[in-house]
């Protein structure tokens, strides 16, 4: 659409991929996970990798953040929706776009990753801005705030940029936060059934930051992701324990989001 804003897209691509990269295995429990949301339908969650992850409920397949390319995808069927947080490459990644079967699939977007596709999408697209809400195949997808709030962080996710999701379905609510820190509007969440919530230096936030924010909106669930930073891997145990210890009925699920 906007070559000027595609070729800023690739250059923080470049920039954000080291946030991620690695070959260190994570300590995680599990590689997919099925958890039961209703009686009729469960929500199966299956990591890829740091922040991609495909979710599958009532038939309808979920891809989020799909990097990794055409490979990574390869036992899951093609998407119905796509969810797409933010610009940096370890979130939108145009090549894996293409190699994927996305020809069903409506595609929801922040504005700013909309300006960084090609045309070929445009009637795919759904824009979102943060607090605009849209329905697909009976789920209900909020745009939700995804920011930074230390000053030395500011420039790395701009409040308004980029979309946490809330996905409402089956009386349940879950909740993606994206690139964020432990802001306000995280903190006020309700009713969250599952939750997964980032946690990387420099880009994101501490362990404790997630853990007291997670402690102040409750879910039921919590699954730590994007927890890869700048130096290494975040302790995600040790925010089982913050979380577990201060609220057991929480429950923390450690899954692999980095396998090679």
């Amino acid at each position: 659409m906007k070559p000027l804003y595609f070729s800023f897209g690739l250059f923080l691509s470049f920039l954000f991929l080291g946030c991620w990269g690695g070959k260190k295995k994570d300590e995680g429990s599990a590689e997919k996970e099925i958890i039961r949301m209703d009686t009729t339908s469960p929500l199966t969650i299956s990591p890829i990798q740091h922040a991609t992850m495909v979710l599958e409920w009532n038939n309808i397949t979920i891809y989020v953040d799909p990097v990794g390319g055409r490979t990574a995808f390869g036992h899951h069927n093609p998407p119905d929706l796509i969810l797409i947080t933010d610009i940096h490459g370890d979130h939108f990644d145009l090549e894996t776009l293409k190699a994927l079967d996305t020809k069903k699939a409506k595609i929801m977007v922040p504005q700013v990753v909309a300006d960084a596709m090609p045309e070929a999408f445009t009637p795919q697209i759904d824009v979102l801005n943060n607090g605009d809400t849209k329905e697909r195949y009976g789920i209900t997808v909020e745009a939700f705030p995804m920011y930074n709030l230390r000053k030395e962080a500011l420039q790395f996710h701009v409040k308004g940029r980029g979309n946490g999701y809330l996905l409402n379905f089956a009386e349940e609510r879950v909740y993606i936060s994206g690139d964020t820190e432990d802001i306000p509007e995280m903190r006020a969440l309700e009713n969250i059934t599952k939750a997964f919530v980032c946690m990387n230096l420099p880009y994101t936030m501490t362990v404790e930051s997630a853990a007291d924010a997670v402690l102040a909106f409750a879910p039921k669930a919590v699954y730590p992701y994007h927890y890869k930073g700048a130096n290494g891997y975040s302790d995600v145990r040790k925010f089982k324990r913050l979380v577990q210890n201060a609220n057991p009925e929480i429950e923390v699920n450690l899954l692999n989001w980095y396998k090679s």
